[in-house]
């Protein structure tokens, strides 16, 4: 169930409270709201999921630019 998930597998801040004090919360998105992560933990300040997502969407973005090729210079060999 949701419910039995919830409690097993997702981050609350009692979960939180046993990490570092500089833990970082990450996720590549979407989140399940308040399933997966609690909402006072998403919108908490250790959680950095808005930058990963936003960087993540570069990241990508650039490796496609890289291997789609810009033409002969950038040619990829198996």
């Amino acid at each position: 169930s949701i419910r039995e998930y919830t409690r097993l597998y997702g981050l609350d801040q009692h979960k939180l409270q046993v990490a570092a004090p500089d833990v970082l919360v990450l996720h590549p998105g979407p989140v399940n709201r308040g399933i997966e992560i609690s909402p006072d933990v998403q919108d908490g300040p250790h959680a950095v999921i808005n930058e990963q997502v936003t960087n993540g969407v570069a990241v990508r973005m650039a490796l496609l630019y890289l291997l789609m090729g810009r033409g002969e210079e950038n040619e990829i060999s198996a």
